[in-house]
């Protein structure tokens, strides 16, 4: 059974005499070793450089390694031979299965290992300490340097893993083998396959030929028709054309993969050491094979319930029979020994109404539905176990009922209680929170940080439990990802920090942030379309009194900043943004990063209108903090709470949401003074999740409406010295929510409203 590994952490720690992350360029690793001691001088990698390993465990590593080196010179490298040279030896003194040593000094270099899967990520360590340019095919050089160093590194956790839906959008297997290989530089070791679900069954199953020949191809559906219309203007949400074909006169969008093509992939994949742990989704999200096989539902036809899509039928031995098989073609093929069966959001009023099903709730003395799901579950770990491998579900399935045995992953951030729940119950735990590890999720500003402040043990586990918890991996749901591109934008740079937080065990943010920049260029040499950083010093909304400057930092000195003022987007022919732009008329200017080989970053919309200083208002015996109205119902737009009366009141002495704000859904009303110290353009920068609404001197100055994940909107508002009236309203559908506030003047750094500026 894997267990968190992070007990050396503080011996190495105290071997090497570190207290601190070395942040220098020389080593821009992520993740960060468990120790790093920086040493001056380089060793330099050229044609005669020789790549030793006598042992032959390592046989795989030191080809990647050497294959690696000879693609960045162009020239092959000897096996054998003296004097500078690189060498890859057996170590057993390196406990853990992970772990590695590395020394490189201006003589030799030097990678030690106990097993090949240590060396291997030794080898990536190496990867990233070589130049970027080794990374793009075609480019040579002399001589390649490697900075001196000392590392000793292993993981703080066992699971460290990304997943991948490739059922409600379909992907090659060649980008497959892409994703593979930048899990295993950033040294992750699971790959989640979401291979089933509604809307298509993308692996072959011999004994049920019809699940791909009809349930891999759907005629275009709701969410086709959304990623279609953004097409118009993003190519990037095109349907690939590739996987477009005409059937009975109507086009189909789909595909799969052959049980050959997946059992080379995951060849492909074992010898970079990530595990490709595999999803067949049930009891519920199976339309595609209940509309291949009708007979598995309770009504022998597929369709929708009040939530979710009509489940299989658990009353039903055909039922069982079916799933057995599937999972026996499954288990056959992937060596993993875990298998997820999903066993979340399942629509269960067709069981209720199924003869079959009370009369089998009744055989059986179950109470419930719920517990007609765990049935279900149960009896399909018996059979998974009987095979040698062990069950993996969605924390849904904990409602009825789970034995110790069953590994969860928590993913629903609104029953806060779950991960605890499990670990109380014996189960082991992955953590892929929807509020943070969810990537369909739009990145924005703070994304990548939220990714980096996981707490993979989460609060009030005891130390006697923390060991259930496994590690930690991000998902990514396709129903609006349709190309290799949208997921490269969705997931990167985040899983970079989550690389480091599943890894190191030490977390340093700033570290992290001046690391990440190298690891941009990187990117962009292999062909990644990452999202590129943010960029800063303006908000969306903006005001001018005579006249604004307009002044943007670019994030690399590589980038190309470009703009238009006529409402068009910025496009690699517009003019370059200047120094200082200078705005003295109300206009709208759209502004893009460009990357050198053309790749465009989000484009900013920033609308600017003059606005006259605001008037402050007297106060009269003013009483420190904000009143707040609290509402205890779910809203879509904050004026739906408009017309209501509130259930309670309280006062607050900041824009927060105190502890007492217990209900699932929820919408607050903020109102009081907000009192400037000085005179000027403020701006404010408001994070809400789900929605909110700012007004100051009675103007909008924020609108941040809506149920959505965490986003930061900004506007600013011109304002004299002195209290202004202030309004904030907030709304929380459920599922965990954000709350932020904070202020710049005149372009400064934003930060936090101190508590003196609020009254009421």
């Amino acid at each position: 059974m894997q267990k968190p590994i992070i007990t050396v952490v503080a011996i190495l720690l105290t071997a090497l005499s570190l207290n601190a992350q070395d942040t220098s360029p020389r080593y821009p690793l992520i993740p960060y070793p468990t120790a790093l001691r920086p040493a001056t001088g380089q060793f330099t990698v050229t044609a005669k450089t020789p790549v030793v390993s006598a042992d032959k465990r390592f046989s795989n590593e030191a080809g990647q390694l050497r294959t690696l080196l000879e693609s960045g010179l162009g020239k092959t490298l000897p096996t054998m031979g003296s004097g500078p040279r690189i060498v890859l030896q057996h170590d057993p003194s390196v406990t853990a299965a992970e772990g590695y040593a590395l020394t490189i000094t201006p003589q030799q270099v030097t990678l030690k290992a106990a097993q090949p899967v240590g060396m291997f990520r030794a080898v990536q360590t190496i990867r990233q300490l070589l130049p970027v340019s080794v990374e793009k095919p075609g480019t040579t050089v002399a001589s390649l340097p490697l900075p001196a160093v000392t590392i000793q590194d292993q993981p703080a956790y066992n699971w460290r893993g990304m997943h991948l839906d490739v059922s409600r959008h379909f992907f090659s297997i060649d980008y497959l083998r892409e994703f593979i290989d930048r899990l295993a530089l950033y040294k992750f070791n699971k790959f989640h396959l979401h291979l089933t679900d509604d809307q298509g069954w993308r692996l072959e199953i011999k004994a049920y030929p019809k699940l791909t020949s009809e349930g891999a191809w759907r005629t275009y559906n709701n969410q086709d028709s959304v990623v279609l219309k953004r097409a118009q203007t993003n190519p990037d949400f095109d349907l690939p054309k590739q996987f477009l074909r005409q059937q009975n006169g109507k086009t189909q969008y789909g595909g799969f993969y052959t049980q050959a093509q997946m059992r080379d992939l995951i060849a492909y994949a074992a010898a970079r050491h990530v595990e490709i742990i595999p999803e067949i989704d049930m009891p519920g999200h199976l339309s595609a094979a209940i509309n291949a096989y009708p007979m598995l539902s309770c009504t022998g036809q597929s369709g929708w319930g009040k939530t979710f899509s009509v489940p299989i039928c658990p009353c039903n031995e055909p039922t069982y029979t079916f799933m057995e098989t599937v999972l026996s073609e499954v288990i056959a093929l992937f060596p993993s020994p875990y298998v997820h069966i999903g066993a979340d959001e399942v629509e269960k009023s067709t069981w209720s109404q199924t003869p079959a099903c009370q009369e089998l709730m009744k055989r059986e003395g179950i109470k419930n539905v719920e517990e007609l799901q765990s049935y279900f579950v149960h009896r399909m770990e018996r059979f998974v176990q009987s095979k040698g491998k062990k069950l993996m579900v969605w924390d849904d399935a904990l409602e009825g009922g789970l034995k110790p045995s069953t590994a969860v992953m928590y993913w629903r951030s609104w029953v806060k209680d779950a991960p605890q729940k499990a670990a109380r119950n014996g189960n082991d735990v992955v953590m892929t929170p929807v509020s943070t590890l969810y990537f369909d999720s739009p990145p924005g500003s703070q994304s990548v940080e939220n990714v980096y402040k996981l707490a993979v043990v989460p609060e009030g586990v005891t130390p006697q439990r923390a060991n259930q918890f496994l590690g930690a991996q991000a998902n990514t749901w396709t129903e609006y990802i349709p190309t290799e591109n949208r997921v490269d934008y969705m997931t990167m740079p985040r899983m970079t920090a989550l690389s480091e937080v599943v890894w190191t065990g030490k977390k340093d943010y700033p570290s992290f942030q001046q690391r990440l920049l190298p690891h941009l260029l990187r990117m962009e040499q292999l062909g990644i379309h990452y999202r590129l950083p943010d960029l800063s010093g303006f908000a969306e909304e903006n005001v001018f009194v005579d006249k604004a400057t307009l002044r943007i930092r670019k994030p690399l000195d590589s980038y190309i900043l470009r703009y238009t003022t006529d409402g068009n987007q910025p496009q690699a022919t517009s003019p370059t943004l200047p120094d200082g732009l200078v705005i003295d008329k109300p206009q709208t200017v759209s502004v893009a990063a460009f990357t050198p080989s053309g790749v465009r970053g989000d484009v900013y919309t920033l609308r600017y209108q003059q606005q006259a200083y605001a008037n402050p208002v007297t106060v009269s015996a003013p009483k420190a903090g904000l009143q707040v109205r609290y509402f205890k119902k779910a809203f879509r737009k904050v004026a739906e709470m408009q017309p209501l009366t509130a259930d309670s009141t309280f006062t607050t002495t900041n824009l927060l949401v105190p502890s007492s704000v217990n209900a699932p859904s929820f919408g607050l009303q903020y109102r009081g003074y907000l009192t400037v110290p000085e005179t000027g353009v403020y701006s404010f920068f408001y994070t809400c999740d789900d929605g909110g609404v700012l007004h100051i001197a009675d103007r909008l100055v924020v609108d941040n409406d809506g149920n959505h994940f965490p986003i930061e909107k900004s506007g600013q508002v011109a304002l004299s010295k002195g209290a202004h009236p202030f309004s904030a309203d907030f709304i929380e559908g459920g599922g965990g929510f954000t709350l932020k506030l904070k202020y710049s003047l005149n372009g400064s750094a934003p930060q936090d409203i101190p508590d003196s500026w609020f009254s009421h």
